[in-house]
């Protein structure tokens, strides 16, 4: 963890209700696809927990004049009023929190399963997935309620990721939820399944078992994606946790779930946890 100065270079509408800002500054702290910053804002209490959706790192030697950009959703005071922050305001942070993703386990075919505000992590996730030459591709589930929700579909596929949308209500892809989009793709046995998802099959790496996933998104949807990726095809994965913090670091343990190993906090030990160790 380190509390550094960040400076607002953009703060963009993406759909009405989710932003992007992209904050210049001390970036060194930010090592991990999955971490979180800490923002505080004037005027209240608790500083807001953000999950980092891209870094970048422009000099060549070193990090203190980088990049970090976070995708939030307006869903109280705290993030309707960042909604109002301007380019060059300075805003306190705390940067490289949490454990992130450990991308060592992704194989060659990683598969990212990301629902609502719970994509932006997966962003960054996939962009160094992309440049692992031992991963051969990214497959990308995103989930949306509607199609007027959607945001990142394009950057995803700019990656060059095979991107897959599904929507509640149908308006964009598949109709459904991400677990949908996923018995689309492949069978609960891990053999293809073409009769069910109605399409020709184009070649043998279309339709194929998946090494490992990752994932993000509100608790329902980590315990569908549970239950049919983990327990029903037999696919180990991360998931990423999203708690009420108090403090974002630790200390105050208002975080902490009971796992297969003891209490975890979700803001210190998490927010990643591995399937093996969830409760449900």
């Amino acid at each position: 963890m380190k509390q550094v100065v960040l400076k607002i270079q953009e703060n963009k509408a993406l759909t009405p209700t989710t932003y992007r800002m992209k904050l210049a500054g001390d970036t060194c702290a930010v090592s991990a696809p999955g971490q979180f910053i800490n923002i505080r804002l004037d005027g209240f209490f608790l500083r807001r927990p953000i999950s980092v959706n891209d870094v970048e790192y422009p000099s060549a030697e070193g990090c203190d004049d980088g990049v970090v950009t976070i995708i939030y959703k307006v869903l109280g005071h705290g993030t309707e009023e960042m909604t109002r922050y301007e380019p060059g305001r300075k805003l306190d942070v705390l940067t490289g929190l949490g454990n992130g993703y450990d991308l060592a386990d992704a194989g060659k075919h990683p598969l990212l399963i990301g629902g609502g505000v719970g994509i932006p992590p997966l962003y960054l996730a996939a962009r160094r997935l992309m440049e692992n030459a031992e991963c051969e591709d990214v497959s990308v589930i995103l989930g949306f309620n509607s199609a007027d929700e959607m945001y990142y579909v394009d950057e995803f596929g700019k990656l060059g990721c095979r991107v897959t949308v599904a929507t509640a209500d149908g308006s964009e892809g598949i109709k459904g939820f991400v677990t949908d989009a996923f018995r689309e793709l492949v069978c609960e046995c891990g053999s293809p399944c073409l009769a069910e998802a109605g399409r020709e099959q184009e070649s043998d790496s279309e339709f194929r078992r998946f090494t490992h996933f990752y994932t993000c998104g509100p608790e329902p949807m980590l315990k569908a994606v549970y239950a049919e990726v983990y327990k029903r095809a037999g696919i180990s994965g991360q998931m990423s946790f999203e708690e009420r913090m108090g403090c974002g670091f630790g200390a105050c343990m208002g975080c902490s779930i009971r796992t297969a190993g003891g209490y975890k906090r979700i803001c210190k030990d998490g927010p990643v946890l591995r399937t093996e160790e969830i409760l449900w």
